[in-house]
């Protein structure tokens, strides 16, 4: 029998240097549109860290990891409305195989 979705990592990083009401309205932005289009499992905030190596002279990022439930098209628009989003440093979206 298949599976109607899959599952879905997705971690996204977010500038240091917006305020915490700009990251706090990100995020939530991204929320809702995992929510609208998939199946929203989980979302895990692990805060401000220090970055491997700078990205735009940037050293810190906010991190946040969604867990989801989705079709194989929805990563592609999820990762989409992150590249056009200024305050996003870095993501990544994995299908998880568990």
């Amino acid at each position: 029998m298949a599976k109607l979705a899959d599952r879905y990592e997705s971690i996204v990083v977010i500038s240091a240097k917006l305020s915490e009401e700009e990251i706090k309205a990100l995020i939530e932005k991204f929320q809702k549109l995992i929510e609208t289009n998939a199946t929203l499992v989980k979302v895990d905030e692990w805060g401000k860290r220090r970055l491997a190596y700078a990205i735009n002279y940037e050293t810190e990022g906010f991190y946040t990891l969604f867990e989801f439930d989705s079709k194989p098209d929805f990563p592609q628009e999820l990762e989409r409305v992150y590249r056009i989003n200024d305050g996003v440093l870095r993501y990544l979206t994995v299908k998880r195989n568990d």
